[in-house]
């Protein structure tokens, strides 16, 4: 019984560092691009097929030019599951902008900031006292 709990628990160490391991597109098979969250079997074959029509995949930019469907943000959603370019992450993404860029309101003229009361002057005593 031990024996037997012992192996479950060994075989799930092993898949959990399947999951999270660096996939190369220039030299995966459809089961290891499969195996990358994001990448289904549609996907692994389109890859395959243009990596065999026009070669192997330079940088992130060229796999996302000739990979249908893989803009920025899936490129970056992949690139963080594990997917990799000439054993590269893709870094230099860029970053969404925060909700709070696009909702911000401009303040209005002689308006206060809503946290005004939260964070009072300094005294000049306080000042003086510190030197």
């Amino acid at each position: 019984m031990i024996k037997k709990l012992m192996l479950a628990v060994a075989t799930l160490v092993a898949s959990m560092g399947f999951a999270f391991a660096q996939v190369d597109v220039n030299k995966a098979d459809a089961a290891a691009l499969d195996s990358v969250k994001g990448v289904g079997p549609a996907m692994s074959k389109a890859i395959i097929d243009e990596r065999t029509k026009a070669g192997p995949f330079k940088d992130w930019a060229d796999f996302q030019k000739r990979v249908k469907g893989v803009a920025d943000k899936r490129a970056a959603q992949l690139s963080k599951a594990g997917l990799q370019v000439n054993g590269q992450a893709r870094d230099g993404a860029p970053m969404a902008a925060a909700p709070a860029d696009k909702t911000a309101k401009p303040a209005k003229a002689g308006a206060k900031p809503a946290d005004a009361k939260a964070r009072p002057e300094a005294k000049p005593e306080a000042a003086k006292s510190a030197t």
